[in-house]
């Protein structure tokens, strides 16, 4: 006999969004609002956007305690159903200048930020018997040139996922994880240059023949958010334009 809850429709749709200001996680936020949700973005800055179901906490994600601390707060004033953690910050290194400093701090953003928001949320979306957790990784979780405090960290969100989704299966909760590949954002032109030969060379070594758009990767985060998504869980899906699937040269 299958197990009764209360039905989906009543369950808050409420979404945290982590780096929700710029770029993926700005569309990421658009997208859900369009949707139906309530939003939640922790970011150091603001997002700008003008929406009566946006809402916005300034928070350094690096610094565990303010972390704790905005988790907290958000999570007394919405009934958390959604996390969506895309925040992330690159530190290109190759081996030899590879710094342990960037190493704890992406450990922190990329992975520590993860756990102490779902641990937040866990109690609204255990008492719904629903909850959607949706990891940002990256297509560099499997490996790239002077990426290694970012693959590691973005890999191991990859594991974790994968735990999680064992762990809290039974309560109605889904974990999955969306990996970017090259996305036109402020942090790809931070290390590609706008206009430039290497920016198109690039995009015409995509088998899409393009490069992605911030909105590509958003489409896929409310694919996992959905309701009816629940029988889905513990998956990896790259938006990458089929570049996970052999080599990137940056």
């Amino acid at each position: 006999m299958t197990e009764s809850f209360a039905p989906q429709d009543s369950v808050p749709r409420v979404a945290l969004v982590t780096g929700g200001s710029a770029g993926i996680g700005k569309a990421i936020c658009e997208t859900l609002l369009a949707e139906g949700f309530e939003v939640v973005s922790l970011a150091r800055r603001k997002a700008d956007i003008g929406h009566p179901r946006m809402h916005s906490v300034c928070v350094d994600l690096a610094d565990r305690k303010a972390t704790g601390e905005a988790a907290r707060e958000v999570t007394r004033g919405f009934e958390v159903t959604t996390v969506v953690h895309n925040a992330g910050v690159l530190r290109a290194a190759f081996l030899e200048d590879t710094k342990l400093e960037d190493l704890d701090m992406l450990v922190d953003l990329h992975l520590g930020c993860a756990i102490q928001l779902v641990q937040a949320a866990l109690p609204a979306m255990r008492a719904r018997h629903f909850g959607r957790v949706i990891l940002l990784s990256s297509r560099a979780a499997l490996g790239l040139a002077s990426r290694t405090t970012y693959s590691a960290t973005k890999a191991g969100m990859l594991g974790m996922a994968r735990t999680w989704a064992l762990e809290l299966g039974a309560d109605g909760i889904t974990v999955n994880v969306v990996a970017p590949g090259p996305i036109r954002t402020d942090m790809f032109y931070d290390v590609v240059p706008a206009g430039s030969d290497k920016e198109r060379q690039l995009a015409a070594s995509v088998p899409v023949r393009r490069l992605g758009e911030a909105a590509d990767v958003a489409r896929a985060v409310s694919f996992f958010a959905n309701r009816d998504s629940g029988f889905i869980t513990g998956q990896v899906l790259y938006v990458c334009g089929g570049t996970s699937v052999g080599g990137l040269a940056l």
